[in-house]
């Protein structure tokens, strides 16, 4: 994917996963909060990559 692409899918997992955790906190459903903890996480990972991709382009 490209750096835009990175970044507002990363942007979009960690706003999803906020809310699943919030409402597995609300819930009590402990699954809910992890499954959304690993979503927030992995789109922070899509957006450091956006990010990387970005800082190699302008670098080149």
């Amino acid at each position: 994917m490209g750096e835009f692409t990175d970044r507002a899918k990363g942007a979009a997992d960690q706003a999803i996963g906020n809310i699943k955790q919030a409402v597995g906190e609300m819930t009590g459903d402990g699954s809910l909060q992890a499954k959304g903890k690993v979503q927030e996480l992995k789109g922070k990972a899509e957006e450091a990559e956006g990010k990387i991709k970005g800082a190699i382009k302008d670098a080149l």
